[in-house]
């Protein structure tokens, strides 16, 4: 009997475990899909649910921290649910509601993504560079640039609380998705331009414009609830140097639209346009080549700006600054807000420049040089370079070059080493030209060439020379005792016969006498030869003794011999 009853509870076993083989085979579960479970039970940290399967499954309750469904959900309830497997080892089935919320959220970014659609997200954490924000269970980055239009010191006001964000950036195979809420503000922001934009036009007057903000190049205004920039060159006629010296923030300006940029939505304003422009009669106001007062208002490395009026500016160059020094530091002259005295020099109304002298106005020092033109005068030396000695006239600071060739009349490079910086000279000013001024220390002497005049020499005569140094390419020689009048003749002027015409035959203090061949003072060059002299005699003695010499045979060395033995015996 007990067999019998065995055999017929075995069989309803196996008929019970058929039809609920059979009923879960109809059920179709599958592994790694999302599938729609039935709320059985809600504990204080699992969600109980059904899902058609062998037994229930449980959802932790922090897969529904951030979601408003946790506040609607009860018994009966249906939610999607990821199915990770249908039975796993101790028989328990698995699911997620967090991986199947993902699975349907990346789906939706990937739609949005491409529509560039909004969704709704929370900040749940701060990282390096951005912020963790949660959008329907999936977990992504916002960059801190792109939690808003402008910078925030603080988002605790943003913590865990909705917020619509864009997605900028997908990437499904590493897992990463990259969202602005910048972006959503932008976006609608730009929507309400683009409205309002409709109510105003280029040229519009506006009288209640108000300053946001300032910045050094210009100023932010709202007008109508449209961002606006007044650019700094925009505020005045004249230099402004700082916006915020003029504005005060909340302040209402009259300002006028210039320019509106409808692809950026961009809207700039002008204070400037409103008021007069002072250029436009400016020729009635100032002429060129008159002196007027202003202000220094900026000083740079080329130049000094002066205000004439409100609106109207010009600008000192620095080579009109000084009548010294052409490229002066402007500090050292004139300083801001510096009272001074100017000449208009040009007016370019066409580019609004005004061109000033600020050194016309002072006593011009190289009118008073101009005359000292062929006159003695002291100067101090400011630097010896290897050809000339640059230095200043002690009375007018004016500045000059005493090249190596005016030291002396012996116009020796060598010189320069005699002199010393600051040490004081008298010269003479031998020209002032195009402001340059040239020295000549030589010139206070006697020139050693007068020596030619006071002779009555003349190109042809005959000098007697002593040689003052032999050289190899010739000798030196002295026409006076003090050996100031030193000349060099060249070896083929040292004798008529190319054998006689050897430096070395010659000796320090021999007596020479040459042939001036060339006597320009002016240019002070002189030509001497000795070579030119012997021919001359030569020509003399054949033109006193030729003929007698022709008839009797006599050789031209007879005549000479013969020649200088009658001056010999008269010389006795």
């Amino acid at each position: 009997m007990a067999t019998e009853e065995i055999k017929n509870t075995n069989s309803k076993y196996k008929e019970f475990q058929s039809l609920l083989d059979k009923d879960f085979e109809d059920r179709k579960l599958k592994e790694n899909e999302i599938i729609k479970a039935t709320v059985s039970e809600i504990t204080k940290n699992f969600i109980v649910v059904d899902c058609k399967a062998k037994m229930e499954g449980m959802i932790p309750i922090e897969e529904f921290k951030n979601d408003s469904e946790l506040e609607k959900l009860k018994i009966g309830s249906q939610i999607d649910v990821y199915l990770e497997r249908i039975e796993s080892f101790k028989g328990e089935i698995i699911i997620s509601r967090d991986k199947a919320r993902k699975m349907k959220t990346w789906k939706k970014m990937e739609k949005v993504f491409e529509t560039q659609g909004e969704m709704t997200g929370y900040i749940t954490g701060k990282i390096k560079g951005g912020f963790i924000t949660e959008v329907e269970g999936l977990s992504c980055f916002m960059p801190s640039s792109q939690i808003d239009v402008r910078p925030l010191k603080k988002i605790d006001h943003l913590m865990n609380t909705p917020i619509k964000v864009m997605a900028t950036r997908i990437d499904k195979n590493r897992g990463n998705v990259c969202v602005s809420r910048r972006a959503v503000l932008e976006k609608s922001k730009s929507a309400e331009i683009t409205e309002a934009l409709k109510n105003i036009k280029e040229g519009d007057i506006v009288d209640n414009a108000i300053v946001k903000a300032t910045t050094d190049w210009g100023i932010f205004l709202e007008i109508n609830g449209i961002d606006a920039l007044l650019h700094v060159s925009d505020l005045s006629h004249g230099r402004v140097k700082k916006p915020s010296e003029l504005v005060t923030i909340g302040q209402k300006l009259k300002v006028k639209i210039t320019k509106i940029d409808e692809k950026t939505n961009r809207v700039s304003a002008s204070v400037k346009a409103l008021i007069e422009d002072p250029f436009d009669n400016i020729e009635k106001k100032y002429k060129i080549g008159e002196i007027y007062k202003g202000v220094v208002t900026k000083i740079m490395d080329y130049g000094c700006f002066i205000k004439i009026e409100e609106g109207i500016e010009g600008l000192v160059h620095n080579s009109e600054l000084d009548w010294t020094n052409r490229n002066i530091n402007p500090n050292k002259v004139l300083s801001v807000s510096q009272n001074i005295d100017f000449k208009i020099v040009n007016i370019d109304k066409e580019t609004k420049r005004i061109s000033l002298s600020y050194k016309a106005t002072l006593k011009n020092p190289w009118e008073k040089v101009k005359n000292l033109v062929g006159k003695e005068t002291k100067i101090k030396i400011n630097n010896i370079t290897d050809k000339a000695i640059f230095a200043e006239i002690v009375e007018s600071k004016l500045s000059g070059m005493l090249h190596y060739k005016e030291i002396s009349y012996q116009e020796n490079v060598e010189e320069l080493k005699k002199f010393k910086k600051n040490e004081i000279l008298n010269v003479q000013v031998l020209e002032v030209k195009d402001d340059k001024i040239r020295f000549s220390k030589r010139a206070l002497e006697k020139d050693p060439l007068d020596w030619f005049k006071d002779n009555k020499k003349k190109v042809g005569d005959i000098v007697t020379t002593r040689i003052h140094e032999v050289l190899k390419t010739g000798v030196k020689v002295a026409l006076d005792q003090d050996k100031k009048l030193i000349f060099t003749i060249r070896r083929a002027d040292l004798a008529k016969d190319v054998a006689d015409a050897r430096p070395e035959v010659f000796s320090r203090d021999n007596a020479l006498d040459a042939k001036i061949t060339e006597l320009d003072l002016s240019n002070r060059r002189v030509k001497l030869s000795v070579k030119a002299a012997q021919i001359d005699e030569e020509k003399s003695l054949i033109a006193k003794f030729g003929e007698g010499a022709t008839k009797s045979g006599a050789t031209l060395k007879g005549i000479f011999e013969k020649a200088i033995g009658k001056k010999e015996k008269k010389e006795k």
